[in-house]
């Protein structure tokens, strides 16, 4: 491939000192959660992307220990929440409230104003509740009463959810999954990892706060994202798999331009946590599953089930084996 120009913002991410930080972050995560690596590395492109996680598993495979590691391994501020059904916009958001001595309105903050939330079993509280997080996930802010307040950089959701239990949960809609950059399963551990994690006596725990990245840092590896180099021939490759989600006779409906915006920012964050200044087409396949399978919706005159875990993933590995990949 030719030589790409990096910024300046690119040329500082790249830095010893910074790309130490993320090569730090990334073995503290990978400590909460054994023999996942690759798990660990999709949450932190997630994270570089600006982009937002849904994690979906079943119960004790580790979801609220990624979402915690992650987060609490980087010096930002972090608020963890649990969804319940009686929950409400307000629990969230924060509200105005009449302040009598000034005899002013005066908003309170919710725990949304953090750097990263953690949104626990987001299914199992009231779409109200979920449409709360719209904005604040696709604009960085919150209107509430007509004024809009910003949310503090970097701002990430990360939101578990269990596929298996219905019984009292509300399955988010998909301008709702729309907003989360990428799905991720964890799955189960293999014998070794299980092995080493019964034998472990101490607990995992993240980083350090005072060791960790600073928000400062995670703020101009996002912004480093943007000088990676993506040649045009894998721009194409990008959008021939988008246009075939859009045409496949077993989606009821392929992936939005959003989506392939996610795909293109995902792409450019995975070459940089590997060190690279420029994509390659097995960035492309490696996120193609995560960033796209929550997406589609699933045609349910087809004999696959729309609710089989796994179906959206095995639906886009399909139209990947099709897709002629650039040289």
């Amino acid at each position: 491939m030719a030589q790409r120009e990096l910024t300046v913002a690119s040329t500082a991410a790249f830095s010893p000192r910074l790309m130490g930080k993320l090569a730090e972050l990334e073995s503290a995560v990978g400590l909460a959660i054994r023999g996942k690596a690759e798990v660990v590395r999709m949450s932190l492109v997630a994270l570089l992307a600006r982009g937002h996680l849904l994690i979906e598993d079943v119960p004790g495979v580790g979801k609220t220990t990624l979402a915690q590691a992650l987060a609490r391994s980087v010096s930002c501020r972090f608020h963890r929440l649990q969804f319940t059904s009686d929950m409400l916009p307000s629990d969230v958001l924060g509200v105005t409230i009449y302040n009598m001595q000034s005899e002013t309105f005066e908003f309170k903050p919710g725990p949304i104003f953090t750097n990263f939330l953690l949104a626990d079993e987001i299914n199992r509280t009231t779409p109200k509740t979920q449409s709360a997080l719209l904005e604040a996930m696709n604009e960085g802010q919150v209107t509430i009463d007509g004024h809009s307040h910003s949310l503090p950089r970097p701002f990430m959701v990360i939101a578990t959810q269990n596929p298996v239990e219905h019984h009292g949960t509300y399955p988010l809609p998909e301008s709702q999954l729309d907003r989360f950059l990428m799905r991720l399963r964890i799955g189960y551990p293999d014998a070794a990892s299980e092995r080493e994690i019964l034998r472990s006596s101490e607990p995992r725990h993240p980083l350090p706060a005072h060791s960790g990245p600073t928000a400062e840092d995670m703020v101009q590896l996002q912004e480093a994202v943007s000088g990676v180099g993506v040649e045009d021939s894998l721009v194409d490759y990008m959008l021939a798999i988008v246009e075939r989600t859009r045409n496949n006779e077993a989606l009821a409906l392929g992936v939005s331009p959003r989506a392939s915006q996610a795909l293109y920012r995902a792409v450019q964050a995975l070459a940089l946590v590997e060190g690279r200044e420029y994509a390659i087409p097995d960035d492309v396949k490696r996120l193609a599953g995560p960033v796209f399978a929550h997406r589609v919706v699933i045609d349910t005159r087809t004999t696959l089930a729309p609710r089989i875990a796994g179906a959206g993933e095995r639906i886009i590995a399909e139209i990947l084996s099709q897709v002629e990949v650039p040289l």
